[in-house]
């Protein structure tokens, strides 16, 4: 066997990063009655609320998940990480993945290095509503402020049906007629206590894991200052008399100063915005019909907890902070000249005779091929060409272009956009009625707040900024599943012609598991070369099953079995060093990423430390992109029972430490 010394080893493993948080997760339907109503969730490892991830900013963060549900598909989208270069680990069906079939594993692995509030959410035919969806907090070692602990407050609405049914019957969203959400939760609960102490300043962070309205809310008795939105430092912004709200999908953090003495306990009072379910819609509240929550922040639990405060009169023009006018902490300067401006007239109507929403006439449908694998297999001829990636409202924009997006809404209601991979600046956002662009005002910001979740006003517009310095495939969409699932999304191809050296390639487990859907990996929208789409259905359908799982003749569902659970946070156990073969079916190997090849060496170590050789164990997985420079390098040092994950890197690990023997 090979002796190395330990000082070599310990210098290659040392370019790992920071630390790795591995996360073993079996996704399985389990019971639960956040509101005293009992009705089948999607939880993980048994449990439901779903576990919170707590990360470091340098960390690397592993996710196993295995799809134990039997009767949906799934897929795990990473809410407001930029995934620099890895941007195969999204998330998003039909963009970067395909779906994960019941039975079917798929692994998710990136750096992490945004600190602030994030989330994960399922992003797969509506089905995150159904429960699968937590928090996600990356903790800054050198914050900019000082704060005692953290603290985070998760917002949604919820439903006693379950979303395939809803789903069906929100199909007619254009026209105003989204299903109601049974109630409203704080921590996926309505009876959520907090504890804290006195003369602490506390960090909270407030996500709106929601499915539909926006949320404002209130800490009885104690003074909010904003300092993050999205994951962004903001110059701290006290929020004074007026109210602070979070659209679905955004993050707000605020500190607080809790009371000098623990004499009393304090509400924390959350309401759905009515304007969106009811004002803007023309429709009745119904009797008794109750948009709140409360919560406690609870400072002696012998004392009793108590009523909300009441509020009469609320003006949503004048009541709340802008977030608009917030001012990034690190005065960022307004991006410019523009080099490339978009314009997206949304709004709903009839297509092909069913109601759905569209983007400049035309309504998103999902491809055959996920647009990130159409974007890499396509060929270069064709990969800047927007009519390979099929009707899927597709935007293709070159390498560090600055890029301008204006959102015309057209619509009666509010809708609010998510762009993946970025965040972007906010320049300007009407009120509602405010009108559609005609140009930027005169007192746009020349440091204007940058996130990746802004609320649109119903018939008004909004102007947003980026440079496209992220190379990958990305969604904008309105984070209203009942919205999504009609058609109200667009996609950024950005920068494919330099996918081969600035990407890297899907592992095996992404291959897998669309071999297991079945899915096919290459060629445009409809599966086929070039320009060719036949087979391509793009006529909108009434109606919708969600993440539904219906097996294709011929394939098999595995039955839903797992191995013994461990806890959310278990490390992963080694990787099966077995070949892979993919089934590519009718398609060309040549035209897709190869997967990987996996291998397993073993070494003794000689330490002049220790009385005896070390022994240790090499796994790496290796794949070949389709560009000279997009190959990668992974994998473990096994050192007894702790395994240490090998960072990607340019050259052949195994045989640099073959260079060694």
């Amino acid at each position: 066997m090979a002796k190395l010394s330990l000082l070599a080893l310990a210098t290659w493993v040392g370019l790992a990063a920071a630390k790795d948080v591995y996360l073993d997760w079996k996704l399985t339907w389990v019971n639960a009655s956040p509101d005293g109503f009992e009705r089948p969730v999607i939880g993980i490892n048994g449990q439901w609320p779903c576990p919170q991830i707590d990360v470091d900013v340098g960390d690397q963060l592993i996710v196993d998940v295995y799809n134990g549900l039997g009767n949906e598909s799934t897929a795990i989208h990473w809410h407001g990480m930029r995934q620099h270069g890895t941007g195969v680990m999204d998330g998003a069906v039909g963009v970067t993945q395909c779906p994960i079939a019941p039975g079917s594993h798929m692994q998710y692995h990136f750096d992490v290095n945004q600190a602030g509030a994030y989330w994960y959410h399922s992003h797969n035919m509506g089905q995150y509503p159904d429960g699968l969806r937590g928090a996600l907090i990356v903790h800054d070692p050198n914050p900019p402020f000082h704060y005692d602990d953290e603290l985070t407050l998760t917002l949604s609405d919820w439903y006693h049906q379950e979303m395939p049914g809803l789903l069906d019957a929100a199909s007619v969203a254009p026209h105003g007629q989204e299903p109601l959400p049974d109630s409203a939760l704080i921590n996926d609960s309505t009876n959520t206590k907090i504890k804290v102490l006195p003369n602490k300043t506390y960090l909270v962070h407030i996500i709106c894991i929601g499915n539909w309205p926006g949320h404002f809310w209130v800490i009885d008795g104690h003074e909010m200052t904003v300092v993050a939105v999205d994951g962004v430092y903001t110059e701290p912004h006290p929020a004074g008399d007026k109210f602070l709200r979070v659209a679905t999908g955004q993050r707000m953090s605020v500190l607080i100063t809790t009371k000098p003495d623990a004499s009393q306990n304090f509400a924390i009072w959350d309401t759905m915005d009515v304007n969106m379910m009811f004002i803007f819609e023309n429709r009745t509240i119904p009797q008794n019909y109750n948009p709140n929550a409360t919560a406690w922040l609870v400072y002696d639990e012998a004392k009793p907890l108590p009523e909300p405060p009441v509020f009469h009169h609320i003006d949503f023009g004048t009541d709340f902070v802008d977030d608009v006018n917030l001012v990034p902490a690190d005065h960022a300067p307004l991006l410019q000249p523009v080099d490339r401006q978009i314009i997206l007239d949304t709004s709903g109507g009839l297509v092909d005779g069913v109601p759905r929403f569209t983007v400049n006439g035309k309504t998103y449908i999902s491809p055959k091929v996920p647009s990130l694998y159409t974007a890499n297999t396509v060929g270069p001829e064709f990969s800047s060409n927007p009519e390979v990636y099929g009707q899927v409202n597709p935007f293709v924009v070159k390498h560090n272009e600055v890029v301008e997006i204006v959102i015309n809404n057209h619509h009666n209601n509010l809708h609010p956009w998510h762009l993946h991979g970025h965040h972007f600046q906010v320049l300007q956002r009407t009120p509602v009625d405010g009108g559609f662009y005609k140009g930027l005002t005169s007192n746009v910001s020349t440091t204007p707040i940058r996130r990746d979740t802004i609320m649109v006003q119903n018939n008004g517009h909004t102007v947003i900024r980026f440079r496209a310095d992220n190379p990958g495939v990305w969604m904008l969409h309105c984070h209203v599943e009942w919205h999504v699932e009609v058609g109200l999304m667009a996609t950024i191809i950005e920068a494919p012609e330099t996918f081969h050296h600035t990407l890297r390639a899907p592992p095996k487990s992404h291959y897998d598991t669309c071999a297991a859907f079945p899915q096919p990996v290459s060629g445009n929208a409809a599966g086929k070369a070039g320009l060719d789409m036949t087979g391509l259905d793009t006529k909108a359908k009434a109606g919708s099953r969600g993440a539904l799982y219906t097996p294709i003749k011929g394939t098999k569902t595995p039955a839903v079995a797992h191995p013994s659970q461990q806890s959310s946070q278990a490390p992963v156990s080694k990787p099966s060093p077995k070949p892979y073969a993919p089934n590519v079916g009718a398609h060309n190997a040549n035209d897709y990423w190869p997967v990987p090849h996996v291998d397993d060496t073993s070494f003794y170590v000689d330490s002049p430390n220790k009385p005896h050789d070390h022994h240790v164990t090499i796994h790496e997985e290796a794949t070949k992109g389709p560009g000279p420079n997009q190959n990668t390098h992974s994998g473990y040092v096994f050192d007894g029972h702790h395994s240490y994950p090998i960072q990607d890197s340019g050259d052949d690990l195994l045989d640099d430490l073959n260079d060694w023997k």
